[in-house]
Protein backbone atom coordinates (compact mmCIF):
# COMPACT_ATOMS: atom_id res chain seq x y z
CA UNK A 1 0.00 0.00 0.00
CA UNK A 2 1.08 3.47 -0.68
CA UNK A 3 1.31 6.06 2.04
CA UNK A 4 0.70 9.38 0.26
CA UNK A 5 -2.85 9.77 1.65
CA UNK A 6 -2.15 7.50 4.89
CA UNK A 7 -4.21 9.21 7.95
CA UNK A 8 -6.99 10.75 5.37
CA UNK A 9 -10.59 9.99 4.90
CA UNK A 10 -12.36 10.32 1.15
CA UNK A 11 -16.38 10.20 0.47
CA UNK A 12 -16.99 8.96 -2.95
CA UNK A 13 -20.25 9.28 -4.43
CA UNK A 14 -21.36 7.22 -7.18
CA UNK A 15 -19.45 4.67 -5.67
CA UNK A 16 -21.35 1.30 -7.02
CA UNK A 17 -19.43 0.95 -10.73
CA UNK A 18 -17.45 2.91 -13.00
CA UNK A 19 -15.18 6.16 -12.81
CA UNK A 20 -16.62 6.27 -8.77
CA UNK A 21 -15.33 2.75 -8.06
CA UNK A 22 -11.97 2.55 -9.55
CA UNK A 23 -11.55 5.98 -7.59
CA UNK A 24 -12.27 4.27 -4.73
CA UNK A 25 -10.15 1.61 -4.94
CA UNK A 26 -6.82 4.24 -6.13
CA UNK A 27 -7.30 6.13 -3.08
CA UNK A 28 -7.20 3.21 -0.65
CA UNK A 29 -4.44 2.17 -2.26
CA UNK A 30 -2.71 5.67 -1.90
CA UNK A 31 -3.35 4.85 1.51
CA UNK A 32 -6.75 6.81 2.63
CA UNK A 33 -9.93 5.27 4.39
CA UNK A 34 -12.43 5.37 1.77
CA UNK A 35 -16.74 5.85 2.46
CA UNK A 36 -18.33 4.45 -0.79
CA UNK A 37 -21.63 6.04 -1.46
CA UNK A 38 -24.48 4.97 -4.20
CA UNK A 39 -27.77 3.26 -4.11
CA UNK A 40 -26.71 -0.11 -5.07
CA UNK A 41 -25.43 -1.59 -1.39
CA UNK A 42 -24.36 -4.91 -3.28
CA UNK A 43 -21.95 -3.45 -5.41
CA UNK A 44 -20.75 -1.34 -2.66
CA UNK A 45 -20.34 -4.81 -0.03
CA UNK A 46 -18.36 -6.43 -3.14
CA UNK A 47 -16.20 -3.13 -3.49
CA UNK A 48 -15.39 -2.74 0.03
CA UNK A 49 -15.00 -6.64 0.26
CA UNK A 50 -11.98 -6.54 -2.22
CA UNK A 51 -10.35 -2.76 -0.84
CA UNK A 52 -9.80 -4.83 2.64
CA UNK A 53 -8.97 -7.79 1.15
CA UNK A 54 -6.18 -5.64 -0.60
CA UNK A 55 -5.11 -3.97 2.74
CA UNK A 56 -7.76 -1.03 2.71
CA UNK A 57 -10.13 0.30 5.18
CA UNK A 58 -14.18 0.35 3.49
CA UNK A 59 -17.29 1.78 4.74
CA UNK A 60 -20.62 1.26 2.47
CA UNK A 61 -22.90 3.94 2.92
CA UNK A 62 -25.92 3.11 0.96
CA UNK A 63 -27.79 6.58 -0.08
CA UNK A 64 -29.33 8.67 -2.07
CA UNK A 65 -27.71 11.54 -2.86
CA UNK A 66 -30.21 13.37 -4.35
CA UNK A 67 -32.39 13.34 -1.08
CA UNK A 68 -31.12 16.05 0.89
CA UNK A 69 -31.42 14.61 4.47
CA UNK A 70 -29.82 11.15 2.86
CA UNK A 71 -26.63 13.37 1.70
CA UNK A 72 -26.63 15.01 5.03
CA UNK A 73 -26.67 12.00 6.96
CA UNK A 74 -24.12 10.16 4.47
CA UNK A 75 -21.74 12.54 5.36
CA UNK A 76 -22.24 12.19 9.42
CA UNK A 77 -21.92 8.41 9.17
CA UNK A 78 -18.59 8.61 7.61
CA UNK A 79 -17.16 11.40 10.30
CA UNK A 80 -18.78 9.43 12.68
CA UNK A 81 -17.35 6.11 11.48
CA UNK A 82 -13.70 7.27 10.95
CA UNK A 83 -13.94 10.81 12.87
CA UNK A 84 -12.81 12.97 10.09
CA UNK A 85 -13.23 13.82 6.34
CA UNK A 86 -11.01 15.20 4.22
CA UNK A 87 -11.40 14.02 0.54
CA UNK A 88 -14.91 14.32 -1.44
CA UNK A 89 -15.11 12.86 -4.50
CA UNK A 90 -18.54 14.36 -6.29
CA UNK A 91 -18.57 11.49 -8.94
CA UNK A 92 -22.34 10.37 -9.12
CA UNK A 93 -24.08 11.21 -12.58
CA UNK A 94 -26.04 10.76 -15.55
CA UNK A 95 -26.07 11.29 -19.19
CA UNK A 96 -29.38 11.41 -20.82
CA UNK A 97 -29.19 12.62 -24.23
CA UNK A 98 -31.59 14.09 -26.76
CA UNK A 99 -33.33 16.89 -28.45
CA UNK A 100 -34.95 19.08 -26.75
CA UNK A 101 -38.38 18.57 -28.42
CA UNK A 102 -39.73 15.59 -27.55
CA UNK A 103 -37.41 14.19 -24.81
CA UNK A 104 -38.86 12.46 -22.15
CA UNK A 105 -39.27 15.32 -19.04
CA UNK A 106 -38.68 13.05 -16.23
CA UNK A 107 -35.66 12.12 -17.39
CA UNK A 108 -34.16 15.82 -17.64
CA UNK A 109 -35.82 15.60 -13.91
CA UNK A 110 -33.72 12.95 -12.97
CA UNK A 111 -30.63 13.79 -14.57
CA UNK A 112 -30.79 17.26 -12.90
CA UNK A 113 -31.40 15.63 -9.64
CA UNK A 114 -27.88 13.57 -9.78
CA UNK A 115 -25.67 15.77 -11.49
CA UNK A 116 -26.48 19.19 -9.77
CA UNK A 117 -28.55 18.76 -6.71
CA UNK A 118 -26.85 15.58 -5.49
CA UNK A 119 -23.49 17.18 -5.79
CA UNK A 120 -24.70 20.39 -3.83
CA UNK A 121 -26.22 18.58 -1.30
CA UNK A 122 -23.18 16.36 -0.69
CA UNK A 123 -20.55 19.46 -1.13
CA UNK A 124 -22.67 21.56 1.65
CA UNK A 125 -22.55 18.77 4.19
CA UNK A 126 -19.21 18.08 3.83
CA UNK A 127 -18.05 21.49 3.69
CA UNK A 128 -17.75 22.34 7.38
CA UNK A 129 -15.69 18.94 8.04
CA UNK A 130 -13.11 19.45 5.26
CA UNK A 131 -12.65 23.00 6.25
CA UNK A 132 -11.81 21.39 9.70
CA UNK A 133 -9.86 18.82 8.65
CA UNK A 134 -7.60 21.31 6.47
CA UNK A 135 -7.08 23.22 9.55
CA UNK A 136 -6.06 20.18 11.87
CA UNK A 137 -5.97 17.37 10.20
CA UNK A 138 -2.50 15.25 8.79
CA UNK A 139 -2.00 17.14 5.42
CA UNK A 140 -3.44 20.56 6.65
CA UNK A 141 -5.44 20.62 3.44
CA UNK A 142 -8.64 19.33 2.54
CA UNK A 143 -9.55 18.40 -0.92
CA UNK A 144 -13.02 18.60 -3.73
CA UNK A 145 -12.74 17.04 -6.85
CA UNK A 146 -15.91 17.23 -8.79
CA UNK A 147 -16.33 14.86 -11.93
CA UNK A 148 -17.48 16.65 -14.75
CA UNK A 149 -17.80 16.05 -18.64
CA UNK A 150 -15.91 17.76 -21.75
CA UNK A 151 -19.78 18.67 -22.29
CA UNK A 152 -18.94 20.95 -19.53
CA UNK A 153 -17.12 23.28 -21.56
CA UNK A 154 -18.18 22.10 -25.25
CA UNK A 155 -21.83 21.94 -26.48
CA UNK A 156 -22.99 19.22 -28.88
CA UNK A 157 -26.50 18.92 -30.80
CA UNK A 158 -28.78 16.69 -28.20
CA UNK A 159 -26.61 17.15 -25.62
CA UNK A 160 -28.22 20.58 -24.15
CA UNK A 161 -29.06 19.15 -21.04
CA UNK A 162 -26.74 17.18 -20.18
CA UNK A 163 -24.74 20.53 -21.23
CA UNK A 164 -26.28 22.09 -19.24
CA UNK A 165 -26.05 20.14 -15.58
CA UNK A 166 -22.07 20.40 -16.97
CA UNK A 167 -21.96 23.68 -17.22
CA UNK A 168 -23.36 24.09 -13.84
CA UNK A 169 -20.60 21.95 -12.08
CA UNK A 170 -17.72 23.73 -13.56
CA UNK A 171 -19.36 27.41 -12.94
CA UNK A 172 -19.96 26.10 -9.51
CA UNK A 173 -17.08 24.51 -8.68
CA UNK A 174 -14.92 28.07 -9.57
CA UNK A 175 -17.06 29.78 -7.72
CA UNK A 176 -16.45 27.44 -4.34
CA UNK A 177 -12.78 27.56 -5.17
CA UNK A 178 -12.71 31.42 -4.94
CA UNK A 179 -14.26 31.00 -1.65
CA UNK A 180 -12.32 28.41 0.34
CA UNK A 181 -8.77 28.20 -1.20
CA UNK A 182 -7.76 30.78 1.16
CA UNK A 183 -8.91 28.07 3.83
CA UNK A 184 -6.99 25.68 2.25
CA UNK A 185 -9.79 23.80 0.75
CA UNK A 186 -8.30 23.30 -2.68
CA UNK A 187 -11.51 22.89 -5.22
CA UNK A 188 -10.99 21.14 -8.64
CA UNK A 189 -13.14 19.83 -11.81
CA UNK A 190 -12.15 17.08 -13.58
CA UNK A 191 -13.49 16.59 -16.85
CA UNK A 192 -13.15 13.05 -19.38
CA UNK A 193 -13.54 13.69 -22.61
CA UNK A 194 -15.38 10.09 -23.06
CA UNK A 195 -14.92 7.28 -21.05
CA UNK A 196 -16.09 3.88 -21.10
CA UNK A 197 -18.64 3.14 -18.18
CA UNK A 198 -22.58 2.66 -17.57
CA UNK A 199 -22.86 6.58 -17.67
CA UNK A 200 -24.83 6.35 -20.90
CA UNK A 201 -26.48 2.83 -20.85
CA UNK A 202 -29.77 4.28 -19.44
CA UNK A 203 -30.00 5.82 -22.93
CA UNK A 204 -32.60 4.79 -25.42
CA UNK A 205 -30.63 2.13 -28.03
CA UNK A 206 -31.53 4.93 -30.90
CA UNK A 207 -29.81 7.63 -29.19
CA UNK A 208 -26.99 5.61 -27.97
CA UNK A 209 -26.91 4.51 -31.82
CA UNK A 210 -27.18 8.49 -33.05
CA UNK A 211 -25.21 9.87 -30.56
CA UNK A 212 -22.99 7.51 -28.42
CA UNK A 213 -21.65 4.46 -30.49
CA UNK A 214 -20.10 6.65 -33.52
CA UNK A 215 -17.63 8.39 -30.94
CA UNK A 216 -16.48 5.17 -29.11
CA UNK A 217 -15.91 3.76 -32.53
CA UNK A 218 -13.55 6.73 -33.45
CA UNK A 219 -11.72 7.09 -30.57
CA UNK A 220 -9.46 5.22 -28.37
CA UNK A 221 -11.91 5.38 -25.44
CA UNK A 222 -10.77 5.85 -21.64
CA UNK A 223 -11.25 4.03 -19.11
CA UNK A 224 -12.36 4.44 -15.39
CA UNK A 225 -9.09 3.72 -14.28
CA UNK A 226 -7.78 6.86 -16.44
CA UNK A 227 -9.85 8.95 -14.51
CA UNK A 228 -8.85 7.34 -11.12
CA UNK A 229 -5.34 8.45 -11.96
CA UNK A 230 -6.43 11.65 -12.42
CA UNK A 231 -8.70 11.96 -9.37
CA UNK A 232 -5.34 10.40 -7.33
CA UNK A 233 -2.86 13.56 -9.08
CA UNK A 234 -5.10 16.09 -7.61
CA UNK A 235 -5.55 15.19 -4.19
CA UNK A 236 -2.01 13.64 -3.29
CA UNK A 237 -0.11 16.92 -5.03
CA UNK A 238 1.93 18.93 -2.33
CA UNK A 239 -0.29 21.38 -0.08
CA UNK A 240 0.27 24.48 -1.71
CA UNK A 241 -0.10 23.38 -5.03
CA UNK A 242 -3.74 23.09 -6.33
CA UNK A 243 -5.21 21.83 -9.44
CA UNK A 244 -8.24 24.00 -10.63
CA UNK A 245 -9.17 21.96 -13.45
CA UNK A 246 -7.96 18.62 -15.15
CA UNK A 247 -9.16 17.81 -18.83
CA UNK A 248 -8.52 14.12 -19.66
CA UNK A 249 -8.90 13.69 -23.35
CA UNK A 250 -8.75 10.21 -25.31
CA UNK A 251 -6.55 9.70 -28.47
CA UNK A 252 -8.65 10.24 -31.46
CA UNK A 253 -7.95 6.80 -33.44
CA UNK A 254 -7.68 8.17 -36.95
Amino acid sequence: MATNLTGTVALVTGASSGIGAATARQLAEDGASVALVARRKDRLEELAAEIEKAGGTALVVEADITDRAQAEVTVQQTVEHFGRLDILVNNAGLMLLGPVVGADVEEWERMLAVNVQGLLYTTRAALPHLLKAAEDGPRRVADIVNISSIAGRVAWNGYGVYNLTKFGVNGFTESLRQEVTQRHVRVGVLEPGGVDTELGSHNKPEIRGEMIDPFYEATEVLSPEDIADGVAYMVTRPRHASIGELWIMPTDQA
